[in-house]
Parts: C-alpha cells; structure tokens; sequence
C-alpha cells in the first residue's frame, strides 16, 4: 500500500464515489415518485428523471474507473510481491535450500500471492462502503429514526454472525496452506526425479503416495472451504434479510402514513443498496483473514537471511588469483594454475569446492584471508563454482553463454568454441537466437553440460572452481575441451574435480583426496600412489 500510496487514495476516492453514487440514486428517485407521479408534476417529473438518467451514467463511468485502478492496484500488488519473493530468493542463493523447501517458494508464487492481491480491494470499494454505510444511515435518520436504527444494527450483526467463521479461517487456513507445500514440494521432487524413477520402476508407488496426500488435502481444504462459503452465503443473505425486514417495517409505517411513498421506495433503495458495501464489508473481511495467511508465510520467506550475510566485517578479495587453500582437507589451489581434484568419493570432492566457493560453513583462505570475511558480491564476481546442476533458463543461447553479463557475439562465439558446443549452435535454428528451454530439456546431457561450461568460460572469473565439467561428452570432444579450456584461462586458477585421466594429464598439478591430501603431477602420482594409479586407470593394482 505505501508502495502505490496515490493510486491506493484513487481507488478510495472512486470507489467512495461510486459507493454515494449509489446512495443517492433512491434519494432522487423519492424526488420522481413525490414531486412527479403524485403531486401531478410533468416539469418537476422530467426533471428529476433527467437527473436520475444523468447521475446512473456518472455511476456507470465511476464503476469502470474504479475497476480499472483496483485491477492495477491488486496487479501492482501481485508483480511486486512476485518481484520481492524472487529478488530474495536468489539473495539468499545456496542457502535458501537449507531454509526452505521448494514447495513453499512454488506455492508462494501461485497461490500465496493471489490472496494477497486480493485482499487490496478492501482499499477501494472497502472505504466507499463505510462512506456508503454512514450516508445511508444518516440519510435513513431523516425519514425514520427507528429505520436508521434497525440498519446501522447490521454491522454489530455482522461481527457476530462472520466473527467466528473468520477465526476458523484463520486456524485451518494456516494449517492448509502448510500441507498444500509440503504436498507441492513432493510434486517438485517427483517431477526433477521422473526419469530415475522411470528407470528403477518406482513411478507408481510415488504415484500412489501423491495420490494419497493429494486425497488428505483436498479434506482439509473441505474445513478451510467449509466457513469460507458461510462467509460467501453470509454476503449474500445478511443483505437479502435486513432488505425484507426493513421494506417490511417501512410499508407499515407507508401504510399509517408516517412516511410518503416516495419514502417508501426511496428506503427500499436504500437498503437495497446497502446490499452492496454489506457484501464488500464481509467479503473483504474473508479476504482478508485468508490473506493475513498467506501473507505470514511470504514475510517468513523474506526475512530468511544468507547464512553468510555480514555486510559490514566483508572486505574486499585479495588482488590476484590465488592461491585458495582449504585447511579441513589439506588442498591448496595454486594462483594462475589448471589443478585436478580427484577422489575416490565424490561427495568429498565437492565439499571442497563448496568451502573454497564458500557455499558452507568455511575456514578456507584467499591468499591468506579467509574468503568467509571477503563481500559476497565480490566474491562471487572474481570466484565461479560451476556445478553439473548448474541451471539452465530459458532464454537464446546468446543469451544463456552470456549468463548475467552483457552479452557480445564475439566472446560468446569464443567461449562455445571453447566448450566444443558449436554443433549445438550449427543444428538449432537461428543460431546464436535460438532459443533454449527451461532447464535446458530439449538438449542432450552433453549439450547441457557444455553449455554450462560455456557460460562458466564466457564469465572469466579470477578462480573457476568446476565439478565433472567433461562427464557426459565422450573422449574426444573431452580431449578437445581440456586442450581448448587450458588455453582459454591460461594465467588464470582454475580447479577441475575429474578423475579422467584426459583432463588430469592436461593439469599443471592433481590434488589427491586420501586420507589427506597428495599433490604432484599426473605422472608423479600414477607412479607413486597405488591408491590413485588403481583409482584413474580403473584397474585394481
């Protein structure tokens, strides 16, 4: 709301005067009945009903002018909480794995946001029908104390009837909106895994789990859907009574001539109008209460922090490439040099990349200074960690080799030359244009994993810190990659976790993950180290 504050004041101003507008409409038709039709009045007759014609056309011009600003008003609310969950999202970048499900930040997006958009027409039709309400009243006070009685009781009536209703929202909403995560996160799952489970047959098992939780949540949702349509039938009815208890107790008082029967009709407008800010009165307090839900679990998200957010103790990385040194385990990455990481156990592999990427808790060292006290920006503009789960978004592969960075024709055509990824640009259509899919599905495992290795190339980073970048190519067009990736980043540190002996006889030095680390050259190694000989060459020595 303070975000589009003038257009949150336009909204109120159009739907206040279109919420009066709509209140005076029986004041002017009282006019026509007495003036006109029973005083026998063809003057005053026109007249009235010429002001009549002309203020429902007001009306009318009110209603598409208030619509339109309410409908930018919710749009602006959606796009700019979409914008915040996102920008947040990749702040918080690795860790937000950690904190967060997926599920949650996929409900957040279709779900969560929606209710919260909603929830702004309180702000536009909302004010206009308190205004309405009190006019009415107070118009009613002129005709019939009592009538203005009986109609203002209907909001106390109101917190009665839709008080409970809205609490129980509120309970069983909270709850709702927790399992539709948990249940969006395991659809997530399912999904980004259907070929593995294609593969071992596990399809119909997690099939029928889905199935299963998908069933319990459609019965919770039956307790939030239960007093969420007593709230909507409420709307509806509480008008549709206070409308026959009112006509009902104005034709008496018609009858025994205390009112004209220009009063007659005009408090049958009168509360027939009402019907409307009485609708928005509950149906805004419906949206709310759901709202107020879903709008815990967004700020929830955003006040979730990196785990390594510490602005003001940051400091800038050191000037050069290196070296990076990784205490726990023992590796050292020298500057301005290609090196091997090899281990027997991969996962022990990429938590060294992980610490030296400072992607975990770390005592690992740039030159010397500890990369978890260096700016997080900075890092990550001089340090690339290029992973085979990097992702891929949709967009043109210009484009996608361009990664954040401008893209230039010339680099990118470079850094796919050095990818071995310019059959990929020749098969598609349009070239550097063409257009790539989200996720990359529509290329091969090889064709991701060279782009990838492209993008990572095309960024230039001081320190490319990469996992298994050649796995999915075969042995030729890896030959050609570790020969074209040497030359690209010659001068710069780069670290490749591999344990092909391609790259690894390409390396300027192999660290060796063993209980501890060993380093020497490929050779050095094949001759020294049984443990690595037997790893690298695939055979039991």
């Amino acid at each position: 709301m303070r975000s589009q504050g003038w257009r949150i004041v336009a909204g109120a101003g159009l739907g206040s005067a279109w919420m009066l507008g709509l209140a005076l409409v029986p004041w002017v038709l009282n006019h026509v009945v007495d003036d006109g039709l029973v005083a026998g009045d063809p003057g005053a007759l026109v007249g009235w009903s010429a002001g009549l014609l002309g203020m429902n056309v007001a009306i009318a011009v009110l209603a598409i002018a208030r619509h339109r600003t309410m409908s930018k008003i919710r749009m602006d609310t959606s796009f700019r909480t979409v914008r915040a969950v996102v920008r947040h999202t990749a702040k918080l970048g690795s860790s937000l794995s950690r904190q967060v499900v997926a599920g949650e930040v996929v409900t957040i997006g279709i779900a969560d946001v929606q209710l919260v958009s909603q929830s702004m027409t309180v702000t536009g039709p909302g004010v206009g029908a308190v205004l309405a309400y009190v006019a009415v009243a107070v118009v009613l006070f002129t005709i019939s104390p009592m009538l203005a009685v009986v109609v203002l009781a209907g909001v106390p009536l109101l917190v009665v009837f839709i008080g409970p209703l809205l609490r129980r929202i509120g309970h069983t909403g909270a709850d709702y909106r927790a399992r539709q995560g948990q249940l969006t996160t395991r659809l997530v799952d399912v999904l980004s895994g259907l070929r593995v489970l294609n593969g071992l047959g596990g399809k119909e098992i997690a099939a029928e789990r889905y199935g299963q939780q998908s069933r319990e949540l459609v019965t919770r949702g039956y307790r939030v859907g239960g007093p969420a349509s007593w709230v909507t039938a409420l709307a509806n009815g509480l008008p549709a009574l206070f409308l026959a208890v009112v006509t009902w107790l104005a034709a008496r008082m018609a009858a025994q001539g205390e009112i004209t029967i220009g009063g007659l009709v005009a408090v049958y407008g009168y509360v027939a109008v009402l019907a409307i800010p009485v609708a928005f009165f509950i149906e805004s307090a419906g949206d709310i209460a759901s709202a107020v839900v879903s709008a815990r679990r967004i700020v929830h998200l955003l006040a979730l922090r990196p785990a390594h957010e510490d602005a003001e103790a940051a400091v800038e990385p050191p000037a050069g490439y290196g070296p990076l040194a990784d205490p726990a385990s023992g590796v050292v990455v020298r500057a301005g040099q290609l090196t091997a990481l090899v281990s027997a156990r991969p996962d022990e592999a990429i938590a060294v990349v992980e610490r030296l990427g400072w992607f975990t808790e770390t005592e690992a060292t740039w030159a010397g200074v500890r990369v978890d006290t260096l700016a997080p920006h900075r890092l990550r503009e001089r340090l690339l960690v290029a992973d085979t789960d990097a992702e891929l978004f949709s967009g043109t592969i210009r484009d996608t080799v361009a990664g954040r960075q401008e893209p230039d024709d010339d680099r990118v055509r470079a850094a796919v030359h050095t990818a071995v990824a310019e059959d990929i640009v020749d098969a598609l259509p349009g070239g550097l244009d063409a257009p790539v899919a989200p996720g990359g599905s529509t290329l091969s495992g090889g064709q991701r994993q060279r782009l990838r290795l492209a993008r990572a190339v095309y960024a230039r980073p001081d320190v490319l810190l990469a996992v298994e970048p050649t796995s999915a190519v075969d042995a030729n067009t890896e030959a050609v990659i570790v020969d074209r990736l040497r030359a690209a980043r010659h001068g710069l540190t780069t670290l490749i976790v591999t344990t092909s002996p391609l790259v690894l006889d390409q390396a300027d030095a192999v660290v060796f993950l063993d209980d501890g680390a060993v380093s020497g050259t490929h050779e050095q190694l094949l001759r020294d180290n049984q443990a690595y000989r037997a790893l690298v060459s695939r055979v039991d020595a």
